[in-house]
């Protein structure tokens, strides 16, 4: 979202006000501070090793709350979390229009991503704008019967952060040896708690032994269930950093100094391609088809043997390497928040 207030902090019409719901504490306040905004309201959700049903409640009575005191004229929110669930249906309740930032992605199973899946098909029932960042998001809303002048492709405000922090020289803050090629691994995602998780870490133990010259970097998750299986599989391995999470310049700057990324988050598969950097998705199902499709990332799941095999294979084969290295990325232009900003002015005037 960044990109999208910054954009509308130079419209002269709009006076934004920044919502801070704190879901992910450490991660917010370092991404504000990057970019140089200060939220007005912050509701500090935070809890440790919080329940979705617990979260959700605490969030839509907040919300509700400072809609009612900020009465505001549009709510505008990104992605897929709980806090873009509860912000839709505390605006609906309101009666206030609320705008979506990043619609129209879909898996098709609810399970896969969980429960994101669930929170963006929620958010689309309820929005009167929808921001989606490719032709194939804005057609699956037209499919689920939304109306198709409501929606508008923008591009993703992702690769527009991404491109504004890669630009800067930002310090890594990391050891990491010069003579390895680097491998990023974020692994975090519900689905993927338990026997999937430790199945990724056993193919990352592996490669590590057959491969010394790869190098994985793995800024872990605080959450209990994927701390402790990755501190319990990877502190001993030799060729493995495991660190605290990165601010997200240190993420863009680990990027650039990577040679592949494995990862089941859904903004990587975006923005390591826009940096000429192959992908593997540590995931069944993804939301955002047109990596694959473009040859820049690849589903391998949470199989051991098929993660080992993709890995090498991009280790061994250079031809193979370079078709997915190519540095483009069909989710944008980094021009998305800008193209957000024209659209709500010329709403708010009709």
């Amino acid at each position: 979202m960044a990109p999208v207030i910054l954009a509308l902090q130079q419209e002269p019409w709009a006076r934004v006000r920044i919502l801070a719901t704190a879901q992910h504490r450490e991660m917010l306040d370092e991404a504000l501070s990057l970019f140089g905004i200060q939220p007005d309201i912050d509701l500090d959700i935070m809890r440790p090793n919080q329940a979705l049903a617990d979260v959700t409640a605490r969030l839509l009575t907040a919300l509700d709350q400072s809609f009612e005191k900020e009465s505001p004229a549009l709510v505008v929110a990104q992605g897929d979390t709980t806090t873009v669930l509860t912000a839709a249906l505390a605006a609906f309740y309101r009666r206030i229009p609320f705008c979506h930032v990043e619609a129209g992605l879909r898996t098709g199973d609810l399970a896969n991503p969980f429960p994101e899946e669930m929170n963006r098909l929620v958010a689309a029932r309820l929005a009167s704008l929808h921001f989606a960042p490719t032709d194939r998001a804005r057609a699956n809303l037209v499919a689920e019967g939304i109306d198709a002048g409501t929606i508008f492709v923008t591009g993703n405000t992702v690769i527009d952060a991404l491109l504004a922090t890669a630009s800067k020289d930002i310090r890594l803050g990391l050891d990491l040896p010069p003579d390895r090629r680097i491998v990023l691994l974020t692994a975090h995602r519900r689905e993927n708690f338990g026997a999937p998780l430790e199945r990724i870490l056993n193919a990352i133990k592996t490669l590590c032994l057959h491969n010394p010259e790869l190098h994985f970097v793995y800024p872990v998750h605080p959450n209990p269930n994927v701390a402790g299986p990755a501190q319990s599989a990877l502190t001993e391995v030799p060729n493995v950093t495991l660190c605290e999470p990165l601010d997200y310049g240190q993420l863009v700057a680990l990027m650039k100094r990577s040679w592949l990324v494995l990862t089941d988050s859904g903004g990587l598969q975006e923005e390591a391609p826009a940096l000429g950097i192959p992908v593997l998705v540590l995931r069944d199902e993804t939301e955002r088809p047109e990596a694959i499709e473009a040859g820049v990332a690849r589903l391998v799941g949470s199989n051991h043997d098929t993660i080992v095999a993709a890995v090498e294979e991009l280790l061994t084969d250079q031809t193979a390497y370079s078709a997915m290295a190519r540095g483009t990325s069909p989710f944008g232009d980094g021009k998305a928040a800008q193209r957000i900003a024209t659209i709500l002015r010329e709403k708010m005037r009709g």
